[in-house]
């Protein structure tokens, strides 16, 4: 087991160790923010016809040589099509067809005049302008032909998307799985949130709920939460149980060098490998990775921040490398500080902060055990080793989240 190591070292040997979930099919509004794991390829032309982009008529622009207000061309109206209508026959020379916004051309037709431009007649129409061939003409697959890319695989699958699909008469893609979650909590102090009143001692347990939240928010549903004591059997037991159903176990609490800081032994238990313990930063310094018949177990610490902190940086990775989805990546900027942070790093420091239109304000209290702080939070400054106090105006680096 490696200890000590740089935050770039632990993020390689996570992913390193880790292959792709594989792919699901889903239908398509709950594919929506999920990523496709093919080409998606149109089953059709879009438009399935050719069809008029307004309300005017079906003409053909050879009639209409020189009309004008002052000496309009006069034709008879042989028939009027609506959306979701079939001509009932070919539009013939010296002939018109009133047409609706979105409905199919008759053959023969290669124009169509908007109403505005006409006296409007429903027998028969004075036209007031001439026209260009294809003038106001919409093609059978102008928007995409049949067999063409409509989505490419790695998109990820927003409103427009959704759409195009919808427009394409797709029920279901195949997407990028996304990972079963177990969340396990350790504590003797710990008690759930809804335990009233809360018992002398005691304290209500956050960070399963905290990460189980931020989990959701990234789009991953599919979550085990549990709650254990610091007994070093009864956590084996416990992840064992949760790695039977979920592709990865996270876990917060138990990970220092404390009495009660139980995963040195309940690991063991476990028959895991242990991959790395400790991390050159702060907070979250004692996260520990370990690896069970292929499947990961990272584990946090318990302190609220340093749990927040490490999910975001060891965790986001995990689940990129899982399921092939770059969204879950951290999008690293540079930004201008607002404000300054009186303390120096002697080692790697991420403070918590506001990103806004280049510009960083530091949160406020940064200790790795207070959490409301953390409220607004969109982005973790990323301080070097070796660092004196940050000042108002330095340009630092920046993770957004």
């Amino acid at each position: 087991m490696r200890t000590r190591i740089e935050l770039e070292e632990a993020v390689d040997l996570i992913t390193s160790s880790l292959s792709l979930l594989g792919e699901e099919t889903l239908p398509r509004m709950d594919a929506l923010g999920r990523t496709l794991a093919r080409d998606v390829r149109a089953p059709m032309d879009q438009p399935p016809f050719d069809r008029s982009p307004l309300d005017g008529y079906a003409l053909r622009s050879a009639d209409l040589a020189g009309a004008s207000r002052e000496h309009p061309v006069v034709l008879p109206v042989v028939e009027t099509v609506y959306a979701g209508m079939v001509p009932s026959r070919p539009l013939a020379a010296g002939e018109a067809m009133r047409i609706m916004t979105g409905a199919m051309l008759p053959e023969g037709c290669d124009c169509v005049l908007q109403h505005e431009r006409t006296d409007n007649g429903m027998e028969q129409v004075s036209i007031y302008e001439s026209l260009a061939p294809h003038a106001n003409y919409c093609d059978r697959g102008e928007d995409y032909k049949e067999g063409t890319v409509l989505l490419s695989a790695g998109t990820r699958l927003d409103a427009a998307a959704i759409g195009v699909l919808a427009s394409a008469g797709i029920g279901e893609v195949s997407v990028c799985r996304r990972p079963v979650v177990g969340v396990l909590s350790t504590g003797d102090e710990v008690v759930p949130p809804e335990t009233h009143p809360l018992p002398a001692g005691k304290i209500y347990g956050s960070n399963q709920d905290l990460i189980a939240a931020r989990l959701k928010e990234l789009g991953i549903s599919q979550l085990r939460c549990v709650l254990s004591p610091d007994e070093p059997q009864a956590v084996a037991d416990t992840i064992a149980a949760l790695l039977e159903e979920c592709d990865l176990v996270l876990t917060t609490g138990g990970v220092s060098a404390g009495d009660k800081d139980i995963f040195h032994q309940a690991l063991p238990l476990l028959g895991v490998e242990r991959v790395f313990w400790k991390v050159n930063l702060k907070p979250g310094t004692p996260a520990m990775y370990s690896l069970k018949n292929g499947k990961p177990i990272l584990s946090l610490s318990g302190n609220p921040f340093a749990a927040a902190a490490t999910f975001e940086l060891l965790a986001r990775p995990l689940l990129a490398a899982l399921t092939g989805e770059e969204h879950f990546a951290l999008l690293p900027l540079s930004a201008v500080t607002e404000d300054g942070f009186p303390k120096k790093s002697p080692g790697r420091r991420f403070l918590r902060g506001v990103y806004r239109r280049g510009k960083v304000a530091l949160t406020g209290k940064n200790s790795s055990g207070l959490l409301s702080s953390l409220v607004g939070c969109n982005c973790l400054v990323d301080i070097p080793a070796g660092s004196p106090p940050v000042e108002p105006g330095q340009t630092v680096q920046i993770l957004l989240l």
